[in-house]
């Protein structure tokens, strides 16, 4: 079972703000790029809706994401409302994030099964 927790959140941008959000992705693409525990980080647009697909090793490397990222998520939801919080993971690594993501309210969901692909150096 892998530790890999993913967040995934949902940002409906206030009118006429979606170009300036916009602006903000290369700011955090830019801060994230320097995080060692980052496994995945993209943006995806669905209208005014801005979803960031992110993936960290452990619970640890979440959290060293939102200290790193924290003052341009303040800026995102000056011009944004969050729509939904999705974290997933195992139990283990869930139970480490409630306490400091509480005030964020996040739906979170619990590693049932799966399978990781082999690369073709394994």
């Amino acid at each position: 079972m892998s530790n890999i927790v993913s967040i995934h959140p949902y940002f409906k941008v206030h009118e006429g703000k979606l170009s300036d959000f916009k602006d903000l992705l290369p700011r955090f693409i830019g801060a994230t790029a320097t995080e060692e525990k980052c496994c995945w980080y993209d943006f995806t647009i669905c209208g005014d809706v801005v979803h960031c697909r992110e993936a960290y090793e452990g619970a640890e490397g979440l959290l060293a994401h939102v200290a790193n990222v924290e003052a341009l998520i303040g800026e995102a939801l000056g011009m944004s409302e969050l729509l939904r919080l999705e974290v997933h993971g195992t139990p283990d690594e869930l139970e480490m994030l409630k306490e400091p993501l509480a005030e964020l309210n996040p739906d979170y969901f619990e590693f049932h099964s799966g399978m990781v692909k082999p690369t073709a150096a394994e």
